[in-house]
């Protein structure tokens, strides 16, 4: 009963000061993604860059950018890796191998932060801090990046010009990830969280030599790994490691953290298109799918049915005792509903249902609030596929925003929907169909399909979390995994600017007695029923085959 108190309050508190950050950060963030004002600091950097702050750049120009920037992080990161056993700080360490280290790249660089290693057992601090928590800011900027170049594209009329990346990313990077990212290091190492660049931390002299503990500047990383919804570890443990998340004050804020950006994004959109309600209308519709699915989650820890789970009163396997069910089960909501895949507890242990819930809320896309940016463009995509059923109900072209969604939009709307769902089930298949690399599952059974959905879900959706039963470090799955991966973060980017690009082309439609009102409750309810419908009914059939089998059983 306790644990179940101590739950409410701390989501009572959480939507507290989500509530409390969603004007000023969504104003914040509105504000440096469109003044014209460039800080000092900034010119330097567009110096250095080569960049021209005052080109404003088509969608195509844009996307390269963004592939370019990306391109460079993967092929910089996997060196570091392969060479870390010669820098400074690497604490013996030796260097990672090929396919590991292509994995990891391509893993940091998408905002996915899949681990297939035991951090403390495998990287040293300059790696950590220089190679994979620089990604951790460059991969969360880009995903903002986008989503502001998508709402121009609903703002500017009879263009071609998007805004400049360069521009866009240093704000994002300079003026709000760093800024926020100091001041919660030090809130975390206020409340326990370890702070060293010094050796192993020597715990106790024994006859058989000292017990040492791998330390790190882990309350620098965490901030960055939460607020930038990447989700990599310093710890094999992750979020339920002590070192990382200590106390529940801790697990408050870190919780906090990955949500903040991407619920307050809709505040930005509605600053940026001039209606507040649009705002509120998409955030209304996250937030609903988030406490639908945090009820659906601690319901099925605590009340599934089966002789161990009634003698215990709740499904403990796998949730860490400083937290209990409740906080696990928020937990787990916001990371898997985010594209963090940070971890307090082990989701291979939850209850067929709760495990399935982890599923759906990334198969979902991630949508409610979603990683930062891509939560919103993700929104934004299914508000434009909902207008447009809207409009096929009453025989009209239909609107979003004052700008008609004709077939050339819906092609790309369509083609941002089908492209994750195609990637996941293909990879998992392929999987399934290899003798050699099913062997990697530790279970039979549904439970097993499971392990191998929920992968492919996670790397294709750029989550990073894992059912622990599969042992994913093999040549096979290295590679499969980086391009589900790459794959599952570049391809709806592409169909994102591409529709950016189409909006801002067109002339503003002025809004007439026919025009459906997207800020209303009506229409929130349409845009639910079209996440639940269009998404999420898509993987239905494989999850019959695994948690739901499992479940059911």
């Amino acid at each position: 009963m306790s644990d179940t108190w101590a739950g409410v309050l701390q989501v009572v508190a959480l939507v507290l000061l989500l509530a409390v950050s969603y004007r000023p950060l969504g104003d914040y963030m509105a504000h440096l993604l469109t003044t014209r004002k460039h800080l000092r600091a900034e010119k330097a950097l567009y110096k250095t860059m080569g960049a021209d702050p005052e080109a404003d750049q088509t969608w195509g120009v844009y996307l390269r950018s963004v592939l370019a920037i990306s391109a460079v992080g993967v092929l910089l990161l996997y060196g570091l890796l392969r060479v870390q056993h010669h820098l400074m700080m690497a604490l013996g360490m030796p260097k990672m191998q090929a396919d590991l280290a292509y994995n990891t790249a391509a893993s940091f660089v998408t905002n996915t932060n899949w681990q297939n290693y035991y951090g403390e057992n495998t990287l040293g601090y300059v790696a950590q801090a220089t190679g994979l928590a620089v990604q951790n800011f460059v991969s969360a900027s880009v995903g903002i990046a986008v989503v502001a170049t998508l709402i121009r594209g609903f703002t500017r009329s009879k263009t071609d010009r998007l805004g400049n990346f360069w521009v866009d990313l240093t704000r994002i990077i300079v003026r709000l990830m760093l800024p926020l990212s100091i001041v919660f290091a030090i809130v975390l190492m206020a409340g326990g969280v370890v702070q060293s660049l010094g050796d192993h931390m020597t715990v106790v002299h024994t006859i058989n030599g000292d017990q040492r503990l791998y330390t790190g500047a882990t309350a620098s990383q965490e901030v960055i790994k939460e607020l930038g919804t990447n989700g990599g570890g310093i710890f094999d443990g992750n979020s339920s490691h002590p070192f990382e998340n200590p106390n529940g004050f801790t697990n408050l804020i870190e919780i906090y953290l990955l949500l903040v950006i991407a619920f307050a994004l809709p505040r930005t959109f509605g600053k940026m298109v001039g209606s507040h309600k649009q705002g509120y209308t998409i955030v209304s519709v996250m937030a609903v799918i988030w406490l639908g699915s945090l009820a659906f989650a601690t319901f099925a820890e605590t009340h599934h049915h089966g002789v161990n789970l009634v003698t215990g009163h709740a499904g403990l396997e796998g949730k860490e005792s400083r937290f209990g069910i409740p906080a696990s089960a928020l937990f787990m909501t916001s990371t898997t509903l985010t594209s963090t895949g940070a971890v307090n507890s082990t989701h291979d242990s939850y209850t067929p249902f709760g495990g399935g819930a982890a599923m759906f809320n990334m198969m979902l896309g991630e949508i409610a609030p979603g990683g930062t940016g891509s939560g919103l463009y993700g929104m934004l995509i299914l508000a434009v596929v909902t207008v447009f059923i809207a409009g096929l109900m009453v025989g009209r072209t239909p609107e979003y925003l004052g700008k008609k969604i004709r077939p050339t939009e819906m092609k790309y709307a369509a083609l941002y929907i089908l492209t994750t769902p195609a990637i996941v089930l293909v990879f998992a298949g392929i999987a399934m169909a290899l003798p050699g690399e099913t062997a990697r599952m530790t279970n039979s059974g549904p439970h097993g399909f499971s392990e191998v959905l929920y992968a492919f879900t996670s790397m294709g959706n750029n989550n990073g979390s894992a059912f622990a039963g599969l042992g994913g470090d093999t040549t096979w799955w290295n590679t499969a995994g980086a391009l589900a991966m790459m794959f599952g973060r570049f391809l709806p980017m592409v169909w994102v600017l591409a529709l950016a690009g189409s909006l801002a082309r067109q002339k503003p439609v002025p809004e007439s007695s026919g025009t459906l009102k997207t800020a209303s409750p009506l229409f929130a309810g349409m845009l639910l029923g079209t996440v639940l419908l269009v998404v999420g009914l898509t993987y239905f059939p494989a999850l019959s085959l695994g948690p739901l089998a499992e479940g059911l059983h």
